[in-house]
Order: structure tokens, then sequence, then C-alpha cells
């Protein structure tokens, strides 16, 4: 892998992993589309997966330290009762949420991602991604006018499930749980901002299994410093976009996923056509 490709995907993985395109279908149609070497299977490849989840996550951890420092605060039973209490309910909806996506990925994950990460199978889950966001925009409850402090253990699972559903390269963690949380009358900025909590432990935990893995391969000498830098430009690309969806989706709630989903469309039907016919 080129520095080149490894800063490419940096900035991908920074980009797709929050806005709701699918950073694993990206990361599938990309490289073939563009006719990159990159052998996903390799030991050398490894590296970049680990550090550059780390860097998304440290991302978040970064933008939203103030909600997880409230957290662990309400934990440790610190402040008043009323934002103890407040802190212990976000703490419990966010675990809740949690469970479907872990309980999942240990028993599916590896037959689901075998059985659709292929390109032009990716690119067709794509169009499907546009679709949900598309339709879920359109069908969502009472104009939005819920918000984060409404939600509750039903909603937090139901939001959990929809998380499921990003199993499947080419389907967005990110659009799926905020979908879910527009069909739960949510409106798009807190929809956003607890699909954003929610993925925190999803990527630590996802980063934790691929240590585990790592520890076991034989890593070529200047990888690890190339995949340092590729998690630095992620970490930096992940929060800017964190930054930016965070005020855009509370200034568009009309529509916020439509640009989404129109590109996702078109992204993945070009995408698909291209690695069909040429």
């Amino acid at each position: 892998m080129s520095p080149f490709e490894a800063f490419a995907i940096a900035i991908l993985q920074g980009t797709t992993e929050l806005f709701p395109v699918s950073s694993l279908g990206h990361a599938v149609v990309v490289p073939a589309v563009l006719h990159w070497s990159l052998d996903q299977k390799s030991p050398s490849f490894l590296p970049f997966v680990v550090l550059l989840h780390t860097g998304t996550a440290i991302a978040l951890l970064s933008f939203f330290w103030r909600d997880w420092l409230g957290l662990i605060r309400g934990l440790l039973g610190i402040g008043d009762d009323a934002s103890v209490n407040t802190a212990r309910r976000s703490f419990v909806l966010i675990v809740i949420a949690t469970i479907p996506a872990v309980i999942l990925g240990f028993t599916l994950e590896k037959y689901v991602r075998g059985l659709f990460a292929s390109p032009l199978l990716a690119a067709g889950m794509l169009v499907v991604n546009g679709l949900m966001l598309f339709f879920g925009e359109r069908l969502r409850r009472s104009g939005g006018a819920r918000n984060f402090a409404t939600l509750d253990g039903w909603d937090a699972l139901i939001i959990g499930c929809w998380q499921c559903l990003a199993l499947i390269p080419g389907i967005s963690r990110a659009g799926a749980t905020i979908v879910g949380g527009l069909l739960r009358g949510v409106n798009h900025g807190d929809s956003a901002h607890f699909s954003f909590l929610i993925a925190t432990p999803i990527i630590i935990g996802a980063t934790v299994l691929e240590t585990r893995h790592l520890l076991a391969e034989t890593i070529a000498p200047g990888v690890f410093q190339l995949a340092l830098a590729a998690a630095i430009v992620a970490g930096i690309v992940a929060y800017v976009s964190t930054w930016f969806l965070m005020r855009y989706f509370r200034n568009h709630d009309d529509w916020a996923l439509n640009p989404f989903a129109y590109y996702c469309i078109v992204a993945g039907a070009g995408a698909a056509a291209w690695l069909k016919f040429a």
C-alpha cells in the first residue's frame, strides 16, 4: 500500500464513518473502482484498520467529552440528584442501544460480511442505503418534535436494532440509527447526537477485537508508522465531520438526509454499472 492510498483510506474512513453513507461500503467499492491493489486480508492491512478506528474513536470522545464526563460523574454519583439521575438514565439508554449490535456482531458479522462484501453487491447496498434514508425522511413521526431527553428504553432498543443493519456493507451505521431516531419522532440533531454517542462503544469494541488479531500477526517494518500517520489524519477528518454534521442536522431538520440519499443512490448505481460493464 502506497502512502497516497493510506492517506486516501484515512480520509475516506474519517468522513464516511460518520456521514450516513457507509464507511464499509465505500471501503469495499472505492478501491475496486479505482483499481487499488489492496489486500484487505493481508497482515499489513490490519494495523490500518485498528489505528484508523482508534483515530475515529478518539475524535468522537474528544468532540463529545462533556457528554462522557457527565456520564462518568453521574455513574460515580458526583453532582446534584437531578444531574446524576439524568446521566445514569442516558448511560442506560446507550447500553440498551448497544446490546443488539454486540449480540449480532459476535454471532453473524463474519457470515454477513463474507456474504455481501463484494464490490458489486456493496455498490447495490449503497443504493438500498440511499432508499432507506429517503423513505426514513418521509416516514418520520410527528415532524420530529421529540428530543434526546424524551427517549426511553424502548426507543433505545429500536434504534439499536436499526444499528445492526450496518453489518451489511453498504448500509450506513449512522444513517440507520438516525433513521431509527426519526421514526421514533426524534429530530435530526438529537438523532445524530444519540447516533454518535452509541457509535463510540461500538467502534472501541471493534478496535479491541481487531487488536486481538493484530497481536498474532508479524508486521513489516514501517507499517505502524504509516498507519499511525493515517490514523491522525482519520481522527482529524472525523472530528471535523462530526462538527459539521451536528450543525448541519440542527439547521436542516426538514430535509437533512435527502442529499445523502441522492448521493448514495447515484454513487451506488454508478459504481455498480462501472464494475459490471467497464
